[in-house]
């Protein structure tokens, strides 16, 4: 085996996924695993030991696309980018050496001088595995999900439509195809059938275009709400959580100035917006949600104000307590810590919602039993250190008449496609997501942040207020087409009205088929493969 040659194609594909995430060279995704498919043909039939030259390169080819567009993680916490980058890039390299082990198993009944030849074949079987593995990965408490394939074409929200149909999943599935049917044009002997072939490549990455631009979503019929977003321009490091939360309070109360009338329906704030300690048990002691009435709610009675806080709740005695329970260091008594979305409205008491998609490492120490003692070193992310609490169900936040469900999805919960559709089975029909991207700072972070959160408009047709601390807030409609949007690292104002959308897209009401149909047939070919190497 040439080691210079494999490592070669192990770096080109590591680079070509990795440039596929900026803009102009989505495309690249369409050949990024060739040179992974060719090193692992060269592995096959020159290495001794296949199994760990197999999961030694593609942990290369992974390793260099996980550093290379997640690095900006390194502000938020230098160990946890470092923890996140490595660790990822291991799951991927383990899922494809499982591909691997299920390919040679499946095809050890052919002589080993013949083996090689089935390859091009043998990659339809990636499919079922990556499928798996992608959906698997969202289920579990060390979901890190950014670099899901079909996550790429957000920076080309007009070739996929058809989300609305299949998810992120149908992306991935998409590009796994085309992968392999060019890595079998290239094994293709003959002149007829390499026409043949390039005519099917040119209709498989053409036709799901064509279909994306012929896609129409209908026009919602009912009222649009008056929306206005603060980008207050908080500095996460430095000010937000160090300086006053009265200071902060007075700041957005200038923005809003002039900005509101007697037609606002929604002001909408960012996440963690209020730093004081807010006590659900409660809430209406609380200094910010009084300054808010008093200042604003009073003088615009039907206006309705949601906004991002960090929460706690108090147990009762004998109360039964989750894992992530904190307790008092000087009394036998137990609270909880909630990332949460509030609305404070006139018309009831104040709606909560906890965020329970929470990032490994900042939010949550994942399966407290086995890493609880590793608590003591998560990363402070706004003031709260350790595991915060969840809620098993997406509360909505509902207008007075229940005309309006609001989503409130809370920063990383925005890249859990299937997790955003849970909110619609519980009434939602708009949706607000707040967030505080400032910790990444000036970098690909924020820009690949927003543009994802145009894959959950049109996976649910529901336009979308987006609100950011420090930016990028905007609007975006049905099609995942931005409008309004601030500038980073700059305080603003914007007004906009979204219709709500009662009428539920086939993936809202059916979920991520593909990925479920993908680990059936995942399951089934591990077992043949299990099955094959015992009659071997």
């Amino acid at each position: 085996m040439n080691k210079v040659k494999v490592l070669g194609l192990a770096v080109l594909s590591g680079i070509f996924l990795a440039v596929s995430w900026f803009p102009p060279f989505t495309f690249l995704i369409f050949f990024a695993l060739i040179p992974l498919f060719i090193l692992t043909d060269e592995i096959l039939e020159k290495s001794k030991r296949p199994k760990g030259a197999i999961f030694l390169f593609s942990y290369i080819v992974f390793l260099i696309w996980n550093g290379f567009d997640t690095w900006w993680t390194w502000f938020a916490s230098p160990g946890g980018a470092v923890m996140a980058i490595v660790a990822n890039a291991l799951l991927m390299a383990f899922t494809y050496w499982i591909f691997f082990i299920v390919y040679k198993s499946l095809s050890s009944k052919y002589c080993s001088i013949l083996a090689h030849k089935l390859v091009p074949s043998a990659y339809w079987l990636l499919i079922p595995v990556w499928l798996s593995f992608e959906y698997l990965h969202t289920l579990w408490q060390l979901a890190w999900t950014w670099l899901t394939l079909g996550n790429v074409f957000a920076f080309r929200h007009n070739w996929i439509q058809w989300y609305e149909y299949t998810g992120v999943s149908g992306g991935t599935l998409w590009i796994l195809i085309v992968n392999i049917l060019f890595y079998q044009l290239i094994k293709t002997k003959t002149l007829q059938k390499s026409k043949v072939k390039s005519l099917v490549v040119v209709c498989v990455i053409a036709v799901p275009i064509i279909i994306s631009f012929l896609i129409k979503p209908s026009k919602q019929k009912v009222p649009g709400q008056q929306i206005v977003i603060v980008q207050p321009n908080i500095d996460p490091y430095n000010e937000k959580f160090n300086s006053s939360y009265e200071s902060q309070l007075a700041l957005v109360y200038n923005q809003v100035k002039g900005k509101i009338s007697e037609e606002t329906n929604y002001l909408v704030l960012p996440e963690t917006f209020f730093t004081e300690n807010v006590w659900e048990n409660n809430l209406e002691a609380c200094y910010s949600v009084k300054f808010l009435r008093d200042s604003i709610l009073r003088k615009y009675p039907k206006l309705i104000i949601i906004t991002g806080a960090t929460t706690c709740y108090q147990y009762k005695q004998g109360e039964k307590r989750s894992p992530t329970a904190h307790k008092y260091t000087d009394v036998d008594e137990y609270y909880e810590v909630y990332n949460s979305g509030l609305q404070i409205d006139n018309f009831g008491p104040i709606q909560v919602y906890h965020k329970s998609k929470l990032v490994p490492g900042a939010e949550r120490i994942p399966y407290p039993i086995i890493f609880g003692r590793l608590e003591q070193f998560a990363i402070d992310l706004g003031g709260t250190v350790g595991s915060l609490g969840t809620e098993d169900e997406r509360s909505v936040l509902f207008n007075k008449d229940k005309t309006v469900g609001v989503a409130t999805v809370i920063c990383y919960e925005s890249v859990f496609g299937e997790y955003v559709t849970e909110y619609f089975e519980k009434g939602a029909n708009l949706i607000f997501l707040i967030t505080n991207d400032g910790w990444w700072r000036d970098t690909p972070g924020y820009m690949q942040h927003l543009n994802y959160a145009r894959l959950r408009a049109i996976e649910t047709r529901t336009p979308i207020a987006r609100c950011a601390n420090t930016g990028v807030s905007c609007f975006i409609d049905e099609k995942g087409e931005l409008s309004q949007e601030t500038k980073w690292w700059e305080p603003a104002v914007i007004e906009s009205s979204l219709a709500p959308n009662n009428e539920k897209t086939f993936y809202v009401r059916h979920g991520d088929l593909i990925s479920k149909a993908a680990l059936i047939l995942a399951l089934l070919s591990i077992i043949a493969a299990i099955l094959m190497r015992r009659k071997n």
